[in-house]
């Protein structure tokens, strides 16, 4: 008979440390699916993860099953990859020449007739990519959560521990932050 999260949680508290096993097979998947979002080597993305778990069971006591165990674990993997961003935090700056020809085509096309842009979803998937490396962490973070993940600004504050207001903030600065990029691409591809 399979024991309940609630259950497994209670062993792990009491001492038994293989009941924690099932909920690191369980909730992987999703932890390593977050992970890749924040970091595109495989090597970073595993380091995230055992880190996420290292957390989970240090922290496992603070968990008290209010939410699922899943919205705590996922809410610990947000602010894990974000630390990792800021710890991480390197000089994103490449020139406009380091783009792959279907980005500098689609860019092109782009500039040329933003509406057409969409037949090409590959190169703009990729170029997207590539601004979103240039973000700093918090930009990063928030553009994720809220473009990519299609969270809401509520479910954002709660997830990252901040403000309502400051998640709005810090997505209108992020959008900024974006635009400055794409416009100095444009300038250095055509300067």
């Amino acid at each position: 008979m399979d024991q309940t999260e609630t259950e497994l949680i209670a062993a792990v508290l009491r001492g038994d440390t293989a009941s924690f096993e099932p909920l690191v097979a369980k909730y992987s998947p999703r932890v390593f699916a977050t992970a890749r979002r924040y970091a595109r080597r495989d090597s970073e993305v595993e380091d995230i993860a055992q880190e996420v778990w290292l957390k989970a069971f240090d922290k496992l006591k603070s968990f008290r099953g209010e939410a699922p165990f899943e919205h705590w674990l996922m809410r610990l993997t947000v602010r894990t990859c974000f630390d990792f961003l800021r710890g991480h935090k390197r000089n994103r700056e490449s020139s406009f020449t380091d783009l792959s020809e279907p980005e500098n085509d689609w860019l092109e096309r782009f500039v040329a007739a933003p509406e057409s842009a969409s037949e090409h979803a590959d190169a703009a998937k990729l170029l997207v990519e590539r601004i979103l490396d240039k973000l700093s962490p918090a930009a990063r973070l928030v553009i994720t959560l809220l473009e990519i993940e299609d969270r809401s600004v509520k479910e954002i504050a709660e997830i990252t521990g901040w403000s309502v207001p400051l998640v709005k903030v810090r997505a209108f600065r992020a959008r900024a932050e974006m635009r400055k990029i794409v416009a100095k691409m444009a300038r250095d591809k055509y300067l």
